[in-house]
């Protein structure tokens, strides 16, 4: 018999369902999936995930990745919408990796076990690996500009793909859950002027289009922790859709923006982090242009998406606390962030006087 792992009603912690998951669930999900004589280990804790992950690997087949979803806020429809869509992608010639139904022949199951459901979904595992686990080394005797175009090229076909996606479970769009009423109940009352912040950002986004060209099912979370890097050929593979939404085209953009500031945070010289970032994302968009079209109009709105970039992670920060049942408090990345959308820092005060090279995107902590 299986101790309850429940502390305050609906919470349950990483480690609990890990425990939860060797007693009880993977027996159960191996006979779901075909899974016998695989061996499962799973992936070290994600700071911000919101699921355990198991790698699958058996000689002789390929490898797979386990994803079991402990956390209540997501519906079965938000999972299948997801699931959907990743399965859209890859059928359609996405560089994605791909999900694998269940015996039963379903995309997602669902298992309750102590009055707690489960949502558990198998994907395949994608050829090569993250760029920090190559200890950011691209590959041998080729420029890095390769990848900065493969970065827009992969994620502009993914795009395009969206442009001609009809969901059957549609996900939710990103007014659903960026609206005055959830930033006032999940921010604290203590950052009354990052709520104002918040709601002007809000504000100005409501007045950005959302035509065919600029709307759409976006990944809304694309980085290089989210895909893997064929090392032999330069071929990415993108995973964790977990976050994926109906949102601008430009907040991808914008999040590929962001992943290259690592390449070049350690130089102190102001102009070369511009010159270099300007290079960079010119590269990013030549790849990204010869999948699809990009109007300038839309590349004009990078800073305002940049900020919702920086808005998505703050309140990331917060739904983390939140779902572990711990206080709020702002560590020096948080409120290194706040700080930017408080005084309107443009370009994750990247090239403001509030950036330091030797500690980079931190900020002194904020007493809540």
């Amino acid at each position: 018999m299986l101790k309850s792992f429940f502390t305050g009603g609906d919470i349950i912690n990483y480690n609990e369902v890990v425990e939860i998951s060797d007693a009880y669930l993977l027996p159960f999900v191996s006979e779901l999936y075909g899974l016998e004589g695989y061996e499962m280990k799973p992936v070290k804790e994600h700071k911000r995930g919101r699921n355990v992950i198991y790698t699958c690997v058996k000689e002789g087949t390929d490898a797979k990745i386990l994803r079991i979803s402990f956390i209540n806020d997501r519906s079965r429809e938000d999972f299948l919408g997801e699931l959907e869509y990743v399965s859209y992608l890859f059928e359609q010639g996405g560089s994605v990796s791909n999900v694998v139904s269940s015996q039963k022949g379903n995309l997602l199951e669902e298992i309750t076990h102590n009055h707690h459901t489960f949502f558990v979904c198998l994907f395949e595992k994608a050829k090569g690996k993250m760029l920090v686990e190559n200890h950011y080394r691209y590959r041998e005797g080729v420029p890095l500009s390769e990848y900065y175009y493969n970065c827009g090229k992969v994620l502009g076909k993914l795009h395009e793909l969206s442009k001609g996606y009809a969901p059957v479970h549609p996900r939710y769009s990103f007014f659903d859950k960026y609206n005055a009423e959830y930033i006032d109940k999940l921010i604290p009352n203590s950052l009354s002027l990052l709520k104002e912040k918040l709601l002007g950002l809000l504000k100005t986004l409501e007045g950005l289009d959302r035509n065919h060209e600029s709307f759409g099912m976006i990944h809304f979370d694309y980085n290089d922790g989210n895909y893997f890097i064929d090392f032999d050929t330069g071929q990415i593979t993108v995973y964790d859709f977990d976050n994926s939404c109906f949102g601008w085209y430009m907040f991808d953009l914008a999040s590929i923006w962001g992943n290259g500031m690592g390449w070049i945070q350690s130089e102190p010289d102001t102009g070369k982090r511009k010159k270099f970032m300007e290079d960079y994302f010119e590269r990013v968009l030549a790849g990204y242009r010869s999948e699809t079209r990009l109007d300038h109009s839309l590349v004009n709105s990078l800073p305002v998406l940049i900020q919702a970039n920086l808005m998505e992670g703050i309140i990331d920060a917060f739904e983390v606390m939140r779902n572990n049942g711990e206080e709020p408090e702002c560590d020096e990345e948080l409120s290194y962030n706040i700080k930017c959308l408080e005084d309107d820092i443009p370009y994750f005060g990247f090239f403001h006087e509030i950036y330091s090279c030797e500690e980079p995107f931190e900020y002194e902590k904020r007493n809540m």
